[in-house]
């Protein structure tokens, strides 16, 4: 009976470690692939890149041709950062337990959400809903962060400065929405450079090598094969 019941307390054990999960550090040599996460994730950014094609595609139709152009660069930064942000921690950090698969699908809950909002946000220059979708998808973006500084103490002030730069721009991006139409461009030009220099801030925290390279590269790859996909089914 003693036996039996260390043998459940064990078991009961391994499932809640599986379900909590821990944030890992990738070996950055190690031959990998993209998950099947990774592809299901990037086919809601498919979804995201032909709704900002589409508006594009409206906007040129109707000879707002400056007007289009400037809201689909602004959507398709979007898009890319929200892909970036994802597909670099997954190389580095991706755990694959039952945390890790949730967070993702509350990210992809956000990139859809996201992609709802882009013909909004090229047509009219209102990033309401595209602001909304992008709060969502970094919810859980700034949690695997989160466990990484609580599992990883050798990269938990990296992790942390990602987790506090993510946030910090995110009530920013809300705060822009309250900017006069006549802000909307410089605000966001400002902020986007604000995005790409945030990782560069939080990887000066660490010197060792996180991300792999051949992973990195094939996710280029494959996100090269989807806007292009994109661009001849618009043609």
């Amino acid at each position: 009976m003693a036996q039996l019941s260390t043998a459940r307390g064990e078991r009961t054990a391994r499932i809640a470690e599986r379900l909590r999960g821990r944030g890992v550090i990738r070996d950055f040599d190690e031959e990998r692939t993209s998950s099947h996460l990774e592809l299901f994730f990037d086919l809601t950014f498919v979804v995201g890149v032909s709704r900002a094609s589409t508006a594009l595609h409206h906007e040129l139709v109707a000879g707002h041709v400056a007007h289009g152009i400037v809201g689909f660069i602004a959507a398709f930064f979007a898009i890319w950062w929200a892909w970036m942000s994802f597909t670099w921690f997954a190389s580095a950090h991706e755990s694959d337990d039952v945390t890790y698969r949730l967070l993702a699908l509350v990210q992809m809950t956000g990139v859809l959400v996201l992609a709802a909002g882009l013909s909004r946000a090229v047509e009219h220059n209102n990033f309401s809903v595209a602001t909304i979708g992008y709060a969502i998808m970094r919810i859980g973006l700034v949690i695997d962060w989160l466990r990484v500084a609580r599992d990883q103490p050798t990269c938990r002030t990296r992790a942390l400065r990602y987790a506090s730069s993510i946030t910090v721009l995110q009530v920013l991006w809300f705060l822009r929405l309250a900017t006069p139409h006549s802000l909307i461009v410089p605000t966001f030009v400002v902020l986007g450079l604000a995005e790409l220099t945030a990782p560069y801030w939080a990887e000066r925290a660490s010197t060792a090598p996180m991300f792999n390279p051949r992973h990195i590269d094939e996710r280029y790859g494959l996100f090269t094969l989807i806007v292009l996909g994109e661009t001849i089914l618009a043609a």
